[in-house]
């Protein structure tokens, strides 16, 4: 999410091989959301500056860059010079061969409150670099503790290769790690500028970081976990849509999901919201949670479980995520920002790695814990091991371990919600179902507190089975209560979310944007 405060362009002087190109203009009214600026770079250039100035306070304009062979970088509404360079970029874009040829700048139609829109930019040519060479290199995964367990993390935090985000890596992970998460995904807008930084990163800290990044359109925000490539995020513009975009992230063995989707505060965050009509089955999963269950994130959550509820009903297996959507490292932060762990998406994996992490979440192993790392954890097992998330059997014993508190749990069928049950000693809960003769049905559990849901989990799918078993007595039935711990749990097989056990902006700040 971005919210910046309105801004002018500086137009700083540079040392240049000739004098800049100027480029001024109207961006046109119809055609689009986006409009190219071609120029022209010789042989022998080794560095471009491109400076840029929307020319309103009114208007918002987004700038990015491409070259011959396309995507370079996006700085968004970043106000900063960008610098691309052969071994060094600034933030936002990337470095690598300077190729001759038509380049252009790219200008997305964020906010045109004032018609002409225009822009002036200036462009140098450099034979000589001005950046210090940056130790960047080729993303490489790494498995930081082969342990199988429940790890805490963050699938939406912004480093500075947003263009509305300040702190580096370094500081993001450090953060992190004083919250007591184990993992991060570095969604940063439209660019993986930010994932040839992260093999350094990752040797300095035991937070594991997931590459990826923040899919961020006028018409929707969402998140390519473990994304390494660029995908076009310039809908309608030479036949972009989304659903190539999604087909692209995916096919890099990355998961998308719909990023804080009822968030709709018109041009407090533009594009926040989403809007895109998509295949269900291509949507991994939904963050049900953004800015931790505060004032904002409160009351566009209901928004979110809607969403998620309706992709379900349409038979797609989605997980429930969160993320805090944090752009400063938890520092400075207003009423209406969150910091990294609020809230904290708990993954189910048999290892710390990004692909563990990934398969956790495809398996719907998840819970969500809305508000911070503190609150209550739950574990939902059933008595027949699941195949991925879902359980094939004439009868299944849904068994929902609570620990950390809570007033309450309920189980959630089909999206309706079952009676409540105090919480007790103990804190486990089970529910015998009986599958359905076609189709499926889906359950999650909840933990109450104050009447509302404060830990969610993802779901385990129940599908018929012919096994020939008897009705089984639940483990707490055969001792005559709902809600003690059962004698025996040797048969309870971690599920996933819901199933994998435990299936668990601030208008000030950033120009009236995006969350981005």
């Amino acid at each position: 999410m971005r919210l910046v405060p309105a801004a002018v362009v500086v137009l700083t002087s540079a040392t240049a091989t000739a004098a800049p190109i100027v480029l001024d203009g109207e961006v046109p009214s119809g055609g689009g959301d986006f409009h190219y600026l071609p120029f022209t770079v010789p042989a022998g250039t080794v560095e471009i500056e491109v400076r840029h100035d929307d020319l309103s306070s009114a208007n918002i304009l987004d700038f990015g860059v491409d070259d011959p062979s396309g995507w370079r970088g996006w700085g968004g509404d970043l106000s900063e010079p960008s610098i691309i360079g052969l071994t060094s970029a600034s933030r936002c874009y990337t470095p690598g061969p300077i190729a001759p040829g038509e380049w252009k700048v790219v200008i997305g139609k964020a906010k045109i409150k004032e018609s002409p829109a225009k822009y002036h930019v200036e462009i140098d040519l450099r034979t000589a670099p001005t950046l210090p060479v940056q130790p960047r290199k080729p993303y490489v995964p790494t498995v930081v503790e082969p342990t199988a367990r429940w790890y805490a993390g963050d699938f939406h935090v912004h480093s500075r290769e947003s263009g509305d985000a300040r702190p580096p890596i370094d500081e993001v992970a450090t953060f992190a790690k004083s919250r007591g998460l184990d993992f991060v995904e570095l969604s940063d807008h439209n660019t993986v500028s930010q994932v040839d930084q992260i093999v350094d990163a990752q040797a300095k800290t035991k937070v594991l970081l997931i590459p990826g990044y923040e899919y961020t359109t006028y018409a929707g925000h969402a998140n390519g976990i473990g994304a390494t490539k660029w995908a076009n995020h310039r809908i309608g513009d030479k036949g972009a849509n989304v659903v190539d975009a999604i087909k692209a992230i995916r096919a890099q063995g990355a998961l998308f999901s719909i990023n804080h989707p009822g968030l709709d505060l018109g041009d407090q965050c533009i594009g926040c919201a989403w809007k895109h009509d998509v295949p269900p089955e291509l949507i991994d999963a939904v963050e049900i949670e953004t800015l931790g269950y505060k004032p904002v994130g409160f009351l566009f959550h209901g928004l979110a479980m809607q969403l998620w509820e309706s992709l379900l009903a349409k038979g797609a297996h989605v997980a429930a995520i969160g993320g805090s959507d944090d752009h400063r490292a938890g520092q400075d932060l207003t009423s209406s920002q969150s910091a990294i762990g609020s809230p904290t998406t708990m993954v189910f994996a048999r290892e710390l790695s990004v692909a563990a992490i990934l398969e956790g979440v495809k398996n719907g192993r998840t819970v969500v814990k809305l508000q911070d790392p503190s609150d209550p954890m739950i574990e939902l097992t059933t008595d027949v091991a699941p195949k991925g998330d879902t359980v094939s059997d004439e009868f299944v014993v849904l068994t929902a371990k609570v620990t950390g508190g809570g007033e309450a749990l309920r189980f959630v069928k089909n999206g309706t919600p079952l009676p409540e049950r105090p919480m007790e000693a103990g804190g486990v809960f089970q529910e015998l179902v009986e599958a359905p003769k076609s189709g499926e049905d889906r359950y999650r559990a909840e933990v109450l507190i104050d009447g509302k849901p404060r830990t969610i989990t993802s779901h385990v799918f129940v599908k018929y089975a012919a096994t020939g078993r008897a009705r089984p007595a639940t483990p707490l039935e055969e001792k005559g209560c709902g809600c003690g711990y059962p004698s025996d749990t040797r048969s309870l097989t971690v599920v996933g979310s819901a199933l994998a056990v435990a299936l668990s902006a601030s208008a000030a700040r950033r120009r009236a944007r995006r969350s981005r």
